[in-house]
């Protein structure tokens, strides 16, 4: 099996990486890191996330597709 890739292709990108797919998927799995909370940091956690399923089961959140979205909704629902 013979793979071309293109010069062009390679400097447009900024280089090519070849890794084992056994070695591929172990860097994938690392590249979202891990924390593990304990005591007040969890339990605040914890309210945080509980808090917010109860907003979005009350229908209290807003589908955005970016943060700045997301504030001018809320502004426009919150206006006074």
């Amino acid at each position: 099996m013979a793979i071309t890739v293109s010069k062009a292709e390679v400097k447009k990108k900024g280089g090519v990486v070849i890794l084992p797919l056994k070695e591929y998927k172990r860097l994938v799995e690392r590249a979202v890191p891990e924390y593990y909370l304990t005591g007040k940091a969890a339990e605040r956690l914890d309210k945080l996330i509980k808090g917010g399923l109860r907003a979005h089961r009350e229908g209290r959140t807003v589908l955005a597709s970016s943060i700045s979205d997301a504030m001018k909704k809320f502004r426009r629902r919150h206006v006074r």
